[in-house]
């Protein structure tokens, strides 16, 4: 099996144990590793994927703490870099009753944002079918230059690119305009996933299926719209494809929609494909249904329970949870 890159950041998510009804003004927060690429790489490895990490972390105490729950997790730590010059960005988060999350975002010239082209080898591409990447690394110009660089490092070296909008807004500086910056990178993207929302935002003036086609026809093969519980929907050029979810009680969508991407992406990498056997791979709408109904399954599975990594599932915990339903 070859394996995938997930590029970004990793990070610190302390969870809050306050609850939105909870007027108490006592709160504590458990540290649980987070940050979306990492989660991503984290739900490859435990289904038995083959998933590196490549970011910058920080020497500090947290950024031990991230190592070594990626390296526990089954995550390839190869790609990562090191820097004393910069801390671990930290998020605060909340839930309400329904376990819809809420980030505060501490991350002023941290560790991931250091990471450079300088940092990125060709040998990391050698056995690289795909490649992922997620818009947080797009907020800083320094790591905006070198996400893009990476992306075009991919390319170049037969890599299929997979890029989750996984919009943060509060993570933008207040004078950026986020979709300046993300809709240049669509077109180098075979894979697009965006939640309902993110779509809107992306389309501005155009319906969300016009701007759909227009991405299709400027590079990308799939792009995925997800609408938490409610029915998703797949685009390639020649079909558009639907799939209601299964329903879950909800406890921490914090990871939901990375184990989403991960399964998807674990049961891409299965393929061994190439940009051109997955060009064919997109026009075999049975074979991505039952692709889709796995990566689905995923995102209720880490919704299901608190945290990021630890709510992402592994074969058996699917398994079981599945028989549950």
């Amino acid at each position: 099996m070859k394996h995938t890159i997930c590029f970004g950041e990793v990070l610190v998510d302390l969870l809050s144990d306050k609850l939105s009804q909870n007027n108490s003004e006592h709160e504590a927060f458990t540290k649980f590793a987070g940050g979306a690429p990492a989660n991503v790489s984290v739900a490859i490895a435990k289904l038995g994927g083959n998933a590196y990490f490549a970011g910058m972390l920080s020497t500090d105490s947290f950024g031990s703490f991230l190592h070594n729950a990626l390296k526990e997790q089954g995550v390839k730590t190869h790609f990562m870099r090191f820097t004393n010059q910069a801390k671990t960005a930290l998020a605060f988060v909340s839930l309400d009753n329904d376990g819809d999350r809420t980030f505060e975002f501490y991350r002023d010239n941290t560790a991931d944002l250091h990471f450079s082209n300088d940092d990125f080898s060709s040998e990391w591409f050698e056995q690289c079918d795909i490649f992922h990447i997620c818009s947080n690394t797009l907020t800083d110009e320094h790591i905006r230059k070198t996400t893009a660089y990476g992306v075009e490092f991919a390319k170049q070296n037969n890599a299929i690119v997979s890029f989750d909008i996984n919009l943060r807004l509060n993570l933008w500086p207040s004078n950026a305009n986020p979709r300046e910056h993300i809709l240049p990178l669509l077109k180098h993207c075979s894979i697009i996933k965006a939640s309902k929302e993110e779509l809107e935002y992306l389309a501005g003036e155009q319906t969300g299926e016009e701007f759909i086609a227009h991405t299709l026809n400027n590079g990308c093969e799939l792009f995925v719209v997800t609408d938490a519980g409610n029915p998703m929907h797949w685009y390639t050029k020649n079909a558009k494809q639907t799939l209601i979810p299964k329903k879950v009680t909800m406890v921490d969508a914090t990871a939901a929609g990375d184990a989403f991407v991960g399964g998807l992406l674990y049961q891409l990498g299965l393929q061994n494909l190439t940009p051109a056997s997955f060009n064919g791979l997109c026009d075999k709408p049975d074979t991505l249904t039952t692709i889709f109904e796995f990566a689905s399954l995923c995102g209720a599975h880490a919704a299901s329970y608190k945290g990021a990594f630890t709510s992402l599932p592994n074969e058996k915990s699917l398994n079981d949870f599945r028989s549950a339903l």
